[in-house]
């Protein structure tokens, strides 16, 4: 017997060769607890698919960075980079959904929701791309894949459901939470779908590809139902404290009552708007909310994540289960120091993970910041840039 046995986690990563991982990520896993977010890698899809989705989520990020300038506000600026950087952090947190099996946040809902659908875009972009470029999660030539189903896709889903609810539901926050919910649930299973459909098309292997719809849907909708939750909970308590920054309630009116003679009426037809225009006080509100939601960020990703359930997520299940995985290909960021969501040269599997985390964290609130301030500035400098006027001669 081997008196050194790779973890469980690195067989079956071996197994599935989702990112054949060398023998130092193998030795640095080894060491660590933190389970990683595993997206589409290279060789799952061939070139001319790959190619033409490439091109798909080139222009879905071209036009979201056309729409962001309408939603970035002086309220959502500050915050986007923000969430972009907590669906990093909750992505690291893996919960069980079947034996075996893990699953976590997409975040195409969440983003949609906090900070509207074009900008929701961009930031799980931006996540997709620190994760492939430093932590060698999903693979380089399938970004392009990664983007249109794990990006595009939940975000047009769960806005589409989410707008569809609102209108129909009481004009009251909870209606926001339970619409929030509904539209994460059904996100998922959508993404699933999506990535069957481009499989089906572009798969490198020959399998049965009605067996993969069906596995890959079912164990999505149980995904599904976790993604919903943290949405819901998220989404609520902004709503508590800030309803104005969430970007889905704008446009709610909720009805003054005054309650006289023991029962409750319409003070007036005149609804006041549940997301009032921001002021002074507010502005350090939003800092508030701002540093608490990053120091929460720093919290799930470089401790909490450590808990994280060590199953194979959704994809690798189905990969193993089904036989998808065969000419999967090395990933061109498998040296990198962070690769694996470990630091390399630190031994202690906690503080590699959790420094890892924190790290991507960091990472990722900067660069989204610094994306969602460059459209915010250009909007504002189109907005106030004179337009020519004829003169007379």
């Amino acid at each position: 017997m081997d008196p050194h046995p790779l973890p469980l986690q690195c067989r079956i990563f071996s197994h599935l060769r989702l990112r054949l991982l060398s023998s130092r990520s193998c030795e640095r896993f080894a060491t660590s607890h933190y389970h990683q977010t595993v997206h589409v890698p290279d060789g799952f899809i061939n070139a001319p698919v790959s190619v033409a989705a490439g091109v798909v989520a080139a222009g879905a990020v071209a036009v979201s960075l056309r729409g962001a300038r309408r939603e970035l506000d002086e309220r959502i600026a500050p915050l986007a980079g923000l969430v972009a950087a907590f669906i990093f952090a909750v992505q690291m947190l893996n919960f069980p959904v079947a034996a075996g099996t893990s699953g976590h946040l997409l975040g195409g809902a969440l983003a949609a929701i906090l900070v509207g659908p074009y900008t929701g875009v961009l930031c799980v972009s931006v996540v997709l791309l620190m994760q492939g470029i430093l932590f060698a999660d999903g693979g380089l030539t399938a970004l392009g894949v990664n983007i249109t189903v794990m990006a595009v896709v939940t975000t047009v889903v769960a806005y589409a459901t989410f707008r569809g609810l609102v209108k129909v539901l009481p004009k009251k926050r909870r209606s926001v939470t339970v619409s929030a919910f509904v539209a994460a649930a059904l996100s998922v299973p959508a993404a699933a779908l999506a990535f069957t459909l481009v499989y089906a098309i572009g798969g490198t292997t020959d399998v049965p590809i009605g067996r993969v719809l069906t596995a890959m849907v079912g164990v999505h909708v149980l995904i599904g139902l976790g993604e919903a939750a943290i949405t819901a909970f998220t989404v609520g308590a902004v709503i508590a404290v800030r309803p104005d920054l969430v970007y889905g309630a704008r446009g709610l009116r909720q009805k003054l009552q005054l309650r006289v003679g023991g029962e409750l009426v319409d003070a007036a037809p005149e609804q006041p708007q549940l997301t009032p225009a921001p002021s002074p006080a507010g502005a350090h509100r939003t800092r508030t909310v701002w540093l608490t939601g990053l120091a929460a960020s720093l919290v799930l990703a470089g401790v909490v994540s450590f808990y994280a359930s060590a199953s194979p997520d959704g994809l690798e299940k189905v990969a193993a289960d089904k036989g998808i995985d065969a000419k999967v290909e090395d990933h061109a960021a498998a040296d990198s120091p962070l690769a694996d969501y470990s630091v390399e040269g630190i031994t202690d599997g906690r503080l590699s993970g959790g420094l890892a985390g924190v790290i991507g964290v960091g990472v990722t609130v900067v660069a989204g910041t610094g994306v969602f301030w460059a459209v915010r500035r250009r909007s504002a400098t189109s907005d106030t840039t004179p337009t020519a006027s004829p003169t007379s001669v």
